[in-house]
């Protein structure tokens, strides 16, 4: 069974790119199953459920999802595998751009709205950096000249990830999506290892500190320097 992680920030068509790809992989034989991970609601299990395949919904409350997704990738994977999937595709929130939940077992898919800044892909860090595929979404809203120039930009920040583009309302461009996950093989087993770290994120307003001031934060604390301030 494959694990396919899909990211990327908010609003940048991940949804879109799993409805239209699905159909896909079901045409080729293949039974995915589909977990969302977001943080205080989703209604996204509606489009699923339409879907007719396995799903589940994880809610991370107060959680960073990206760490609520990593502590339960192994109950994830058991249970597509009980649900006799061939593939597992997850979902992830789309919150925190330092995150990265891949693991050296995903496949890592991240997804970029074309109509962002052309500076947004040095914004994405890991997410984008450590991808083995990037999606272009909302192709349909720039020109040929402008999808070159993201393009060139991601190429510059991972050389080696190979670069889809889809038009979300219609789907145009998931086919290939589809063939590239069918042919690429990617082991999956318990022994996951994360491809990047994840942000050090355990200070006194991670577990719930309301107050504000140097008296009240402890942990790991990281404080801006002003020396040399313009």
């Amino acid at each position: 069974m494959k694990t396919i992680l899909i990211s990327g920030s908010s609003s940048v068509g991940k949804t879109a790119l799993i409805k239209h790809l699905i159909p896909y992989l079901k045409s080729n034989g293949l039974n995915p199953s589909i977990c969302k991970i977001d943080c205080l609601a989703t209604d996204d299990d509606l489009i699923y459920k339409k879907l007719n395949i396995p799903y589940i919904v994880g809610l991370s409350k107060d959680i960073c999802p990206d760490h609520f997704l990593i502590s339960n990738i192994n109950e994830l994977i058991l249970w597509a595998k009980n649900k006799s999937s061939d593939i597992l595709l997850i979902e992830t929130a789309g919150l925190c751009n330092r995150c990265s939940p891949a693991t050296n077992k995903t496949l890592h898919i991240c997804v970029c709205d074309c109509t962002s800044s052309f500076k947004t892909p040095q914004k994405l860090g890991p997410m984008l950096s450590e991808s083995d595929a990037i999606v272009l979404s909302k192709i349909d809203m720039v020109s040929q000249a402008e999808r070159e120039i993201i393009s060139f930009n991601i190429k510059k920040i991972n050389p080696n990830s190979n670069i889809f583009f889809i038009d979300g309302l219609v789907g145009f461009g998931v086919e290939l999506i589809s063939n590239y996950i069918k042919s690429t093989n990617i082991p999956n087993n318990d022994e996951h290892l994360l491809r990047h770290t994840m942000p050090s994120g355990v200070c006194s307003y991670c577990i719930g500190e309301c107050r504000i001031g140097d008296e009240f934060q402890q942990g790991i604390v990281s404080k801006m320097n002003f020396r040399g301030e313009f």
